[in-house]
């Protein structure tokens, strides 16, 4: 009778063990990178993110939006680079709610190449060609199929997909509502997700890092786009029109990525 009952208390043990195990786990996989638990925003679909490295995604209907020129905002600009004004129509994607995180980058890269350290900052100083090394290895862990944001993804996002918003910076004309530039950066990167969102929920679209997009900037494929402005630059980089590029091999600590899942 002592033996059965030994056995008993044993087996009632280790179930309680696993039960606070099987809620740590997933506990873990259901925090955001803000720190926040995902399931209250109800922006990531049900059973879609089970990788830790998974960054807590949007979804953003398709629909037909003008990429904006900044010959239309400001008509006496002369930068002829934004002269993208035409008609697309876009699928809907999901797309990262935040910049990817140097916690996610660890995860699967084993280094962590930021010049500005922190779990919950965005990962920067990490080249194109490191961006598809990281999504190579992400979506060799989850079967999935992530990429950088095309610049027309990224625009249509930052412009709140089909409500076609016409704020100058991505969910305010207030650049401090929603950016961390060189007016209040204090010289430095910031935890994603801590400005607001526009109204798609997606943070840090203007300003913090810029951002990595697939598209290549030049018939050559010499550079890459990069969109958003960063802690670095003025107001006037952080606008939802600005455009800009880098070399696919250059790094700097005020460029990093968010990714899309189709």
């Amino acid at each position: 009778m002592k033996k059965i009952s030994i056995l008993l208390l044993t087996a009632l043990c280790t179930a309680a063990v696993q039960g606070q195990e099987s809620k740590e786990n997933v506990a873990l996989y259901a925090t955001d990178s803000s720190g926040q638990n995902a399931a209250k925003s109800g922006s990531t679909p049900s059973g879609s993110r089970q990788h830790p490295a998974e960054p807590e995604m949007v979804f953003v209907p398709g629909g037909t939006f003008w990429m904006i020129s900044l010959q239309e905002e400001h008509p006496d600009s002369s930068e002829s680079d934004e002269n993208l004004l035409h008609s697309v129509t876009m699928s809907s994607f999901h797309i990262g709610k935040y910049e990817v995180t140097q916690a996610q980058w660890k995860l699967l890269m084993d280094n962590n190449p930021s010049d500005f350290k922190g779990d919950n900052l965005p990962v920067e100083n990490v080249s194109w060609n490191d961006v598809q090394e990281f999504i190579a290895r992400l979506n060799a862990a989850t079967g999935k199929q992530y990429r950088l944001p095309t610049e027309t993804e990224w625009e249509y996002a930052a412009r709140e997909g089909t409500k076609r918003s016409s704020y100058e910076y991505s969910g305010s004309d207030g650049i401090s509502d929603v950016a961390w530039f060189d007016g209040n950066s204090s010289e430095k990167t910031h935890p994603v997700g801590q400005k607001s969102p526009n109204s798609l929920g997606i943070y840090d679209m203007s300003g913090n890092v810029w951002e990595w997009c697939q598209d290549c900037y030049d018939a050559s494929c010499l550079h890459r786009v990069d969109r958003g402005g960063s802690w670095y630059d003025c107001a006037q980089a952080c606008r939802v029109a600005d455009r800009c590029s880098s070399s696919p091999s250059n790094c700097y600590s005020n460029l990093g990525f968010r990714l899309v899942l189709p």
